[in-house]
């Protein structure tokens, strides 16, 4: 990256991915607006140089104040599960991201969506992306690239009250599915880079994976060894099962309806890469690197 007199919006900006995004473009000496729902959160990243645009993702006046005038955007639609019908909240923030990309004459959008968007059911909480996607292709002379990335290894710091608990790690997912995963700053980067060089054109789908597939039974060897644990066992739960933990640990029925519906279509080999995996696509945090930062983890989370 190099520095230059652009401006950019960061939605999501303290979020694990959008604060990679906002710092990397900060450091090349971009000025950059940051997006997020507290005030109070943005105020670190207004230290290093940001400019702060807090409010509500779903109130398209408080986007549009954010995008006028800038050169590109960071979009997303950033989880929210203590919602009753978590498809029509995505549906009410994707549709306020997309009339305030068509007000402010935007040009450039880089939209985090997910592997497995191409899918236009069954595919849990990922159906929600789908349909932005489609809404920002709709926008007539938008550049939009829609970074679809993999399984975030961060995901894996739900087993921690699992593992305290029960001693094993589990999910409904195969123990032996190879399951694309990456490192949430490394989606960062990837973002970051789309929009320093801004040389996407039309409306593409990159998806984007860590350095190689990794099967749960490999993640819970990996992790458990990092841990102090190195007879750690990865257990696949019945749907049921995990489906009444979830509930019983306070969840919304609609999320874990949600997540289990992506855990089968998971299992079932339907979410998956469908690009080349070239270099471009692969991040560099492997599942060993990251279990450095697992273990950290779970050494400061207290047992319940």
């Amino acid at each position: 990256m190099t520095s230059g007199s652009r401006t950019y919006a960061v939605m999501g900006a303290t979020g694990h991915i959008g604060k990679v995004v906002t710092e990397r473009l900060l450091r090349a000496g971009y000025q950059v607006r940051v997006m997020g729902r507290s005030a109070d959160r943005l105020k670190g990243l207004m230290g290093q140089g940001a400019i702060s645009h807090p409010g509500a993702f779903d109130d398209t006046d408080v986007l549009a104040g954010a995008f006028r005038g800038v050169d590109a955007v960071f979009a997303m639609i950033p989880p929210d599960y203590t919602t009753g019908n978590f498809l029509a909240y995505q549906d009410r923030v994707g549709s306020a991201i997309a009339r305030a990309v068509q007000t402010t004459g935007l040009p450039s959008v880089v939209n985090l969506s997910s592997i497995g968007a191409q899918l236009s059911e069954k595919n849990g909480p990922i159906r929600g992306l789908h349909k932005q996607e489609i809404r920002l292709n709709d926008i007539k002379e938008l550049r939009v690239v829609h970074l679809r990335p993999g399984y975030f290894m961060e995901n894996l710091l739900w087993s921690i009250p699992t593992i305290q608990s029960l001693g094993i790690n589990g999910s409904p997912l195969k123990g032996d599915l190879p399951v694309p995963m990456v490192a949430t700053r490394d989606i960062g980067a990837k973002a970051a880079e789309f929009l320093a060089d801004l040389q996407f054109r039309g409306q593409t789908a990159f998806e984007f994976v860590g350095p190689k597939p990794v099967t749960m039974q490999e993640a819970t060897s990996v992790l458990g060894k990092a841990i102090g644990k190195p007879d750690l066992k990865y257990v696949q739960f019945p749907y049921e099962e995990a489906e009444q933990a979830m509930l019983a640990a306070g969840m919304k029925p609609d999320v874990v309806g949600l997540f289990i519906e992506m855990d089968r279509c998971l299992n079932d080999g339907l979410i998956r890469a469908t690009q080349p995996m070239t270099r471009d696509h692969l991040g560099s945090t492997s599942i060993e690197h990251f279990a450095e930062e697992f273990a950290a983890a779970f050494r400061a989370t207290p047992r319940k």
